[in-house]
């Protein structure tokens, strides 16, 4: 046999024998949890994927995204943990308000991220908009509007929400959550219809749901909490590069500091829930037949040639990690220093009355 013939026949038992190694979801539905409701960026950014994840698993099974909101996505991500692997057919899909909760020892967590294998990892970002006038007033002077009284509607202070509401109590501003929606999109509706006066909302929701009320002028887009260059500094998100990140607002601030302990608690908690935001997993068991299966379809999804023009205008140009880059953000996501865990936890209490034991 000619050397051609043996190499071609030596690749073909190769890949045979991967392909053995990997699921066969042919006829199957995989459920996609998200813990939240269909309004917010957790919705779009698993709805973004769906349809490719199905294209690229083997079988071609469908992919359906199931929402399953409550205390402020614990609801979804305890039934997750009480689930244990069986064929590969359910998925979850945590974010930042699934992390921090876990994170700061919220009392409601019953999951434990070390039993779930990660098989992709999306970073975001995030955009805090305010009503025109009140813009323009703030880019005038920065204490303007220390004496409003702002409404923002909130998921839980132990969420995502932790980042903007420790952030503007930073630059000096009065801002009362009322908490209980059931995602950030919800909070876009409250603004939307003048019941609150100051939101924030992750960047694929941004893109989709803010953006036409800044055409329509409903709306004027503030800052973004910015984005981690290779140092680890915050600089801007190269999503929106024309937008000061919230490093630059605060510099700008008066009463704002980078620097001391309320700065180091907030870019860790920033840290843990916007670099590595969104995260998608298998249940508890999975063998590696599987996590190799999901992990594989991720990463064929990121190398599709169509794939930079069709994920910008959904989620923003953000890292999507697999494999190690995926386990390395995990890690990054689940773990603060005990000094702002500390500071937060304090925070809490001392302004929300919230006592996690």
């Amino acid at each position: 046999m000619r050397a051609g013939a043996i190499g071609a026949a030596a690749l073909g038992a190769t890949t045979a024998l991967a392909d053995a190694h990997r699921l066969d979801l042919s006829g199957e539905t995989v459920e996609w949890i998200i813990p939240f409701s269909e309004t917010g960026g957790s919705a779009r950014w698993a709805n973004f994927y769906a349809p490719l994840l199905s294209e690229a698993l083997p079988g071609n099974p469908t992919v359906v995204v199931k929402f399953m909101p409550g205390a402020g996505s614990t609801t979804g991500a305890n039934h997750f943990q009480g689930l244990s692997y069986e064929d590969g057919t359910t998925l979850f899909g945590s974010s930042g308000s699934t992390q921090f909760p876990y994170l700061l020892g919220d009392p409601r967590v019953r999951y434990e991220y070390g039993d779930w294998p990660v098989v992709l990892a999306s970073g975001t970002g995030g955009v805090a908009y305010l009503p025109p006038a009140m813009a323009e007033a703030y880019a005038a002077d920065p204490t303007a509007l220390n004496d409003e009284n702002f409404i923002y509607g909130a998921q839980s202070a132990t969420g995502l929400d932790l980042v903007p509401l420790l952030a503007w109590e930073m630059l000096g501003l009065n801002v009362e959550p009322v908490f209980g929606i059931e995602g950030r999109g919800d909070g876009r509706l409250m603004f939307e219809r003048g019941e609150a006066n100051i939101d924030y909302q992750t960047s694929s929701s941004y893109l989709s749901g803010v953006a036409p009320l800044v055409e329509a002028g409903t709306a004027t887009p503030w800052f973004s909490f910015g984005a981690l260059d290779g140092d680890g500094n915050i600089v801007r998100d190269p999503t929106f590069p024309d937008m000061p990140s919230f490093k630059e607002v605060c510099e700008a601030s008066p009463v704002c500091e980078t620097s001391g302990t309320t700065w180091d608690a907030w870019k860790a908690f920033f840290v843990a829930g916007f670099p590595a935001q969104k995260m998608v997993f298998l249940a508890n068991g999975a063998p590696e037949e599987a996590v190799a299966t999901f992990t594989e379809a991720f990463a064929s999804i990121k190398d599709r040639p169509d794939y930079a023009e069709i994920s910008e205008a959904a989620l923003g140009l953000y890292p999507q990690l697999t494999g190690a880059g995926a386990e390395r953000a995990k890690s990054d996501a689940t773990s603060v220093p005990d000094e702002a865990r500390a500071f937060v936890r304090e925070w809490l209490q001392d302004s929300y009355g919230i006592v996690l034991e």
